[in-house]
């Protein structure tokens, strides 16, 4: 290489050719020093982040004014800001069982038990036990007592030929007719009931699991306050 170059130059240089081919190297390497770093600082593309789409604002339940319908998704029956298991029936019914039983005492059943089943809990009856006049099909009401066999327990009492069963109650000293125990025939024999309401009283006490008072005689469709009053007290719970 040193011999290629002009002669000025190396005469000029002063330089051995080992000493320029060296320089050469030197340069080579500088020079693809640079393009290396050049290279690598040039400008790189970016991507530009992806917009993500704000969340709807969540707007607050605004209150139901009063005397207005409720909202579409609440149940039927459900008062504005009641929880859905509130006012619904007990799932479970608590009755005091006594008399001649195996094991008396107060007993926790399912709603809808029966009489039967209040009995098979409580070990069943003693031998002997009278059960006339205990309906053992009758649905179960929570808070009730029912005795097996005691003498002197009121029960609903037999229908007369000729007489109805109010006017043995009423008239003739008995103890009134047990809305809960009573048999549709022995609706039939109280004084303004015929054989439709009958079949009421005897539908509206399994549909709601009893009577709790005389006055819920006024629920039953045919009941007014004149007839009302005429059975209130001839009748009991």
């Amino acid at each position: 290489m040193g011999e290629r170059l002009p002669l000025w130059v190396q005469t000029r240089c002063g330089l051995e050719p080992r000493t320029l081919a060296a320089l050469a190297v030197v340069l080579v390497v500088a020079a693809c020093a640079a393009a290396g770093t050049f290279w690598a600082g040039r400008p790189e593309p970016v991507r530009a982040p992806e917009i993500v789409d704000a969340a709807p604002p969540v707007t607050p339940p605004e209150a139901t004014p009063p005397g207005a319908a409720p909202p579409s998704g609440a149940g039927a029956g459900e008062a504005p800001g009641e929880s859905p298991g509130e006012g619904k029936a007990p799932a479970e019914v608590v009755v005091d069982v006594g008399g001649k039983v195996r094991s008396p005492g107060v007993l926790t059943l399912p709603a809808g038990s029966r009489v039967v089943d209040a009995l098979r809990a409580a070990g069943g009856a003693r031998p002997g036990a009278d059960l006339t006049g205990l309906n053992r099909a009758r649905v179960l009401f929570d808070g009730e007592q029912v005795l097996v066999g005691v003498p002197g327990s009121p029960v609903a009492p037999p229908a007369q030929p000729g007489v109805g069963a109010g006017a043995a109650a009423g008239e003739n000293g008995g103890a009134p007719l047990s809305l809960n125990a009573a048999t549709a025939e022995q609706f039939d024999g109280l004084p303004g009931v015929g054989p439709v309401l009958a079949r009421r009283l005897v539908e509206h006490r399994a549909e709601h699991g009893g009577f709790r008072a005389v006055e819920e005689l006024r629920e039953v469709d045919g009941i007014g306050e004149r007839r009302f009053a005429d059975l209130r007290p001839l009748v009991r719970p």
